[in-house]
């Protein structure tokens, strides 16, 4: 019975959603020019249930690269107006467009020289006549048992905004670099991250020259706690990798492995990172190769640093 009961809702809410999609047109085209040619901000807000998807649309926006803020209409005409200001674009949301708050608003924003874009179930209510332009959500049904408890209509309402971030995304030529600027702490952020954001630099790399006695080799990879250590030209050139793994089978083959310097022990042509590559394209690196560390190289073979896989799983990148 119960989860009969919710397959019906979702189906509603379904049908509500497919018959949504097919009444996008030029309204909906116009919405988008008013949100990409903006002078402004774009201001989000709505009451009630509607208020709560005015947020939520308003956190999409402002993470897709459109600014973006919610606005509480009963607090707006108690002192949060000086946040609108000319050339804001307000997206207002009351499914039947005659929520009182947002009325009251109305006349205010135009006076402020801000445009209005209505999301409505009824397109010819007083916030309807009054909008710019007007994006119709209308239901057949709520799915509420009871007829009364908005469901279907904020899940269009939702959708719609989603849907105006993304063609806004497109419209903008927003992209994975863009992404991971405004997510720098998320984890899907993370994902898109480069190797220059995470990579050991400085002194946190240890390094080594090509005639460095293997003593001070191993005193270099112990003291900065890496499994490694880089073995550098006087220009600044990698000329190889010294591991824990090359020190085992070193210890293994020579009777006298301390007598030798870092030039008779590294990995020659090792490979290598460039520092604005992905950090994931990194970790696929490691993965595939079984290895745990990868040199950062950029112009000329020049090393500006190490990534380890660790550093990936510090992170949370992944």
């Amino acid at each position: 019975m119960s989860s009969e009961a919710g397959r019906r809702v979702l189906r509603v809410e379904a049908r509500s959603l497919e018959a949504l999609a097919g009444r996008l047109d030029e309204q909906f085209d116009r919405a988008v020019e008013e949100l990409l040619h903006a002078r402004g901000r774009v201001v989000v807000t709505g009451m009630g249930k509607s208020g709560l998807v005015a947020r939520k649309i308003a956190a999409t926006l402002a993470s897709t690269g459109t600014p973006a803020f919610h606005l509480h209409p009963a607090e707006a005409i108690h002192g949060d107006l000086g946040l609108i200001v000319s050339g804001d674009v307000v997206i207002a949301l009351s499914h039947s467009g005659e929520t009182e708050e947002i009325l009251r608003l109305l006349n205010i924003i135009r006076r402020l020289d801000a445009r209005i874009i209505a999301i409505t179930g009824r397109t010819d209510s007083t916030l309807g006549r009054e909008a710019d332009v007007v994006l119709d959500t209308s239901v057949e049904e709520e799915g509420c048992p009871l007829g009364l408890a908005p469901m279907a209509s904020t899940t269009c309402a939702l959708a719609l905004g989603d849907a105006l971030a993304a063609a806004l995304m497109l419209a903008k030529g927003f992209s994975e670099e863009d992404f991971a600027r405004l997510h720098p702490g998320g984890r899907l952020g993370l994902k898109l991250a480069r190797v220059w954001q995470v990579m050991k630099t400085g002194e946190q790399v240890p390094r080594v020259s090509a005639q460095t006695q293997m003593p001070d080799v191993v005193l270099e990879i112990s003291r900065k706690r890496l499994g490694c250590a880089m073995v550098v030209e006087d220009d600044g050139r990698l000329a190889g990798v010294i591991t824990d793994g090359d020190l085992r089978r070193l210890l293994e083959r020579d009777s006298e492995p301390m007598s030798r310097c870092a030039a008779e022990v590294m990995t020659m042509n090792p490979v290598t990172i460039r520092p604005d590559a992905l950090a994931s394209a990194a970790l696929g690196i490691m993965e595939q190769r079984k290895i745990t560390m990868l040199p950062v190289v950029g112009e000329e073979g020049k090393l500006e640093g190490v990534i380890q896989i660790h550093h990936l799983w510090g992170t949370h990148l992944f």
